[in-house]
């Protein structure tokens, strides 16, 4: 008789983060999710990783409220699963042990069985407080040891003996766990070391552990990899359904199947009612627009390595800041960044380190601007690196930040910070008037300034949809529409008689008051007597540091803008007073487009 092998179905978490950029509403996917549990799946991602803060940065939705529907849709015997970033949880940022310890608190309460807990630098001080706490709260805790490929010509760590050798400190910490992860975010981990590591695993586990197996189809080696995986002696592997299937995410559940066809296993589920789940999924996501990256296998990832789930993410920004030509120079970069960063696992949130230097490197020069969260993590602040990183770049890195290298462990370092933990984020909330209930100091803690954004129904919709073209309506008289754009920035303009109407502003229609509605909307054109504050890169203003009538000094900044998930700040050419600012919080912008004015 074959034997089974358990799968989880990974479509509405990883799948949504690896195709869409985890931009996803959650009305949108109920009727699949349905479709897969009426199948017989019973083992769902539910949320976690990216799917956390997405939901507040693009869909305008509370992470938890999609939770609590996904458990009344899946059933109540339903294996849900959620992602956990070890200290860093749910963020980019690591937490204080409060935070981490509510956040698996609140996940139990949100329908949540179990939780995968990796590190992305394998450092295992990292899982030990944040396995207990998941234990604590009444969750399966599945630790995991992240796997990748280094780059062509690199070698340390991220071999066999390196991931046994965590699999036994695990062991030699006494952290609880129900289940043991091996992760291969970037799907470059080659077969044969799958195989080698989860063999050697098996030997120092007890008899009855469950092993876990999860990679994706970026490099084009997933099924040989789970099928290595499964001869190897892992109880279980993750699997996706189309259209959140191969490429960027996992392979398909009807390719598994069909690879595991004749062989002595199988996975046991009712294939005819997968394919008619697959239907209503496409159909439930036939809207939303399908980066071509996101289907095809990338045979330059193991340069790279690029993981599925962020590749999407950061092409989704580039397009969204006009400059996805630039994306095959950033993949290149990324090799060297890798390289000299200490070898830590291209997964979030170090993936995303990785990709914001590349971004760096290639917008500003090799090297000429650390990334801040690059550049903290080689001077230590997330944790102890595989390998040492590059000696000169971190140099680089303390003089830009400012920063001293420290072997401390972050949750001290962050326990001793005021402003993190649960009283800041009650601060936050009070100086905002918003209510101090669990669920909102968490959103604070993990999502920053947007999470406020969120709590007070400020929140923009960022879901990329395709737009349907109109059929061209009968010439008649009335209104006419049209988008235009402006120095990069985007208006919707009605023409109506002698009235138009921009953005919602209505104007006569004259050559004085057409210039005073470009003024109104955001014209960003600079007098000759003012010295213009430009910007260095695109992206979205995110706080604006003075304003008209503000003396600045030269290097003094006048706006911070959010960049690849970057805060960046914009600094005064010159010192003098700032004659007006020309965006507003939340305005997209384009490189060299000009933000304020300073009078000398």
């Amino acid at each position: 008789m074959a034997k089974k092998v358990t799968f989880m179905c990974t479509a509405f978490r990883d799948g949504f983060q690896s195709v869409f950029g985890a931009r996803v509403l959650t009305n949108d996917f109920l009727p699949a999710l349905e479709a897969a549990r009426d199948a017989g799946i019973q083992y769902f991602e539910a949320g976690g990783g990216a799917r956390f803060q997405s939901l507040y940065f693009y869909c305008n939705e509370d992470a938890f409220d999609m939770m609590d529907a996904f458990r009344k849709t899946a059933g109540p015997e339903a294996n849900l699963q959620t992602l956990a970033r070890g200290v860093n949880v749910v963020g980019l940022e690591s937490q204080s042990s409060d935070i981490v310890d509510l956040h698996a608190k609140l996940f139990k309460k949100h329908g949540i069985t179990t939780i995968r807990n990796f590190d992305a630098l394998n450092d295992v001080n990292n899982l030990i407080y944040s396995g207990q706490c998941i234990v604590d709260a009444g969750l399966k805790h599945q630790v995991c040891i992240t796997l990748m490929e280094l780059p062509p010509g690199c070698t340390g760590a991220h071999d066999a003996d390196f991931y046994v050798a965590t699999l036994q400190a695990i062991l030699d910490a006494g952290i609880p766990f129900d289940a043991v992860c091996f992760k291969d975010a970037s799907g470059t981990a080659t077969p044969s070391k799958v195989y080698e590591t989860i063999k050697r695993s098996r030997k120092i586990l007890p008899a009855d552990a469950f092993i876990h197996f999860h990679t994706h189809e970026t490099a084009g080696v997933s099924v040989l990899a789970n099928k290595a995986a499964i001869d190897a002696g892992a109880n279980a592997i993750d699997l996706s359904m189309a259209p959140c299937s191969g490429g960027t995410c996992q392979p398909d559940i009807l390719v598994m199947w069909h690879a595991l066809r004749g062989s002595e296993y199988t996975l046991d589920v009712d294939i005819e009612k997968v394919r008619a789940a697959e239907e209503v999924f496409k159909d439930c996501m036939s809207d939303y627009f399908l980066p071509p990256e996101a289907t095809a296998v990338e045979p330059i990832i193991p340069w790279s390595p690029m993981p599925g789930g962020a590749l999407t993410a950061n092409t989704q920004m580039l397009r969204d800041n006009n400059i996805m030509d630039k994306y095959p120079a950033i993949i290149q970069a990324m090799g060297d960044v890798v390289r000299r960063g200490g070898f830590g696992t291209s997964v979030t949130p170090v993936s995303q380190f990785y990709f914001q230097q590349a971004f760096n490197n290639v917008m500003f020069g090799p090297w000429e601007k650390i990334a801040e969260p690059y550049g903290k993590m080689v001077l230590g602040y997330f944790g102890k690196t595989p390998v040492p990183p590059d000696e000169e770049i971190v140099r680089a890195a303390a003089e830009q930040l400012g920063l001293e290298p420290t072997t401390r462990p972050p949750l001290e370092i962050n326990d001793e910070d005021p402003l993190k933990g649960i009283e800041a984020a009650r601060k936050t909330l009070q100086k905002n008037d918003l209510p101090q209930s669990d669920e909102s100091i968490f959103i604070t803690a993990a999502c920053g300034e947007k999470g406020i954004t969120f709590l007070k129904g400020e929140a923009k919709v960022g879901v990329r949809k395709v737009e349907k073209k109109e059929e061209p309506a009968a010439a008649a008289s009335g209104p006419e529409h049209f988008k235009i754009s402006v120095d990069g920035k985007n208006f919707n303009l009605t023409l109506d008689g002698d009235r138009a109407t921009v953005n919602g502003k209505s104007f006569q229609v004259s050559l004085e008051t057409a210039d005073a509605a470009s003024a109104g909307a955001g014209s960003s054109s600079a007098t000759a007597t003012a010295t213009p504050v430009t910007s260095q890169m695109p992206g979205a203003v995110l706080r604006i540091l003075a304003h008209a009538g503000d003396h600045v000094n030269e290097g003094e900044g006048v706006l911070v803008i959010e960049a690849m998930k970057m805060e960046v700040q914009i600094a005064a050419p010159v010192t003098g007073v700032v004659r007006n600012v020309v965006v507003q919080k939340g305005d997209h912008i384009t490189t060299g487009q000009i933000l304020a004015e300073i009078d000398a």
